[in-house]
């Protein structure tokens, strides 16, 4: 797989998106373990200078919070999918296999019980604004321990 793509996160939205309509919460999580994984599997960004905040319902990216701040319910179906190739296509494909059948709120408390949100929250009390930025190097390990679990690899 050619693990350096020139997208950006709108397009990986959309991407998913293209799938249904959601709410930005569930759009913010799929868009963040899409890019998590990502990292963690092949050692590369899948979306270059990507950032997450802490906030309180989980991991936002700001500049896509910027963009679909504009719907309160759920932001429409794309009608036009990202022209990505086939490898690109089949990962988020699994990642929304993965993923997909959540709404918002279950990907929230499965962030929230997650090592790189709680540590960059740090002692925050749980409804307290944010804009601490997830660690990179902590989202790598994590979820590459996560993989490794999964492989019997401890």
């Amino acid at each position: 797989m050619d693990t350096s793509y020139n997208t950006n996160i709108f397009e990986i939205a959309k991407w998913f998106l293209n799938k249904e309509s959601m709410s930005h919460k569930k759009l913010q999580k799929l868009c963040y373990y899409a890019l998590s994984w990502y990292y963690a599997l092949y050692n590369a960004e899948l979306v270059h200078d990507f950032e997450f905040e802490a906030w309180v319902h989980g991991p936002v990216s700001s500049d896509l919070y910027q963009i679909y701040r504009i719907y309160k319910l759920d932001i429409p179906k794309s009608s036009e999918p990202p022209k990505f190739d086939k490898d690109l296509n089949n990962y988020l494909n699994r990642v929304y296999e993965r993923y997909g059948h959540m709404d918002g709120d279950e990907l929230e408390e499965l962030t929230h019980s997650e090592e790189p949100w709680k540590k960059a929250r740090g002692n925050l009390p749980k409804n307290v604004s944010s804009k601490n930025k997830l660690d990179k190097t902590c989202i790598k390990e994590y979820y590459k321990k996560t993989v490794n679990k999964l492989e019997g690899k401890n």
